[in-house]
């Protein structure tokens, strides 16, 4: 019993990291959308000075994780619960890199005048945090339906991303002068819709843990 209360005490610290490390990832990504709207250069080489505080949570979590293996010997459903987490580190690393490339972009683009409005790119940012933040609860609390719904609303952010895209073009047909800002827009919003497909993926590694079966969830048919 005294393991047992042990295990689940130290599997209870890693998943308070876990919810950090979300936190730490979501502010990346809202602040460097912030970052491009307001031409901040600074907020943007801040969030990229910051990226490898969030590399380190990775790092720390990775060490707890196998230590839990290496003395606690996890089986079945517990074991797959570790093996989860490391993958979810793994995902929000690489959202907070998205992040990371979404900032450097905005050193690049400087103080030029912005080629539109950013009405579509904010709504992918904020919609992609949203779905980050109820991932992370869905697996935690061992949801496998909110984590199938989840991922199913990558959909929105895909639609999102191809609306940018289409009207990126446009303006780059319009006028060849455009194309550099235009590609660079388009940069950004393949970042944001990366990063939602991240939070697809902690998605099936929730269901994996409750079903014990690794499955492709919200994916298109077509």
């Amino acid at each position: 019993m005294e393991i047992r209360a042990t295990y689940h005490k130290k599997l209870k610290g890693i998943q308070d990291d876990i919810l950090a490390m979300g936190s730490m990832s979501s502010k990346a990504i809202l602040n460097s959308i912030e970052a491009l709207k307001y031409r901040n250069i600074e907020q943007a080489k801040q969030i990229i000075d910051n990226d490898v505080i969030i590399n380190q949570k990775r790092f720390e979590i990775e060490e707890k994780c196998i230590e839990l293996i290496a003395t606690q010997q996890p089986m079945a459903n517990d074991l797959r619960t570790i093996v989860a987490v490391l993958n979810i580190i793994t995902e929000l690393e690489r959202i907070g890199d998205y992040a990371l490339g979404i900032s450097r972009i905005v050193i690049m683009i400087g103080d030029e005048p912005p080629l539109k409005p950013l009405i579509d790119v904010p709504r992918m940012a904020e919609k992609t945090v949203d779905m980050l933040r109820r991932s992370l609860e869905a697996f935690i609390n061992h949801d496998a339906e909110s984590a199938k719904q989840i991922s199913a609303e990558d959909d929105l952010v895909d639609n999102l991303y191809d609306q940018v895209y289409r009207e990126l073009l446009v303006f780059m047909m319009e006028d060849p002068k455009t194309i550099t800002r235009a590609t660079r827009l388009m940069w950004v919003a393949h970042n944001l819709e990366r990063a939602a497909d991240r939070v697809t993926n902690i998605c099936e590694r929730t269901v994996f843990v409750i079903t014990g079966k690794m499955e492709e969830i919200g994916a298109s048919k077509y």
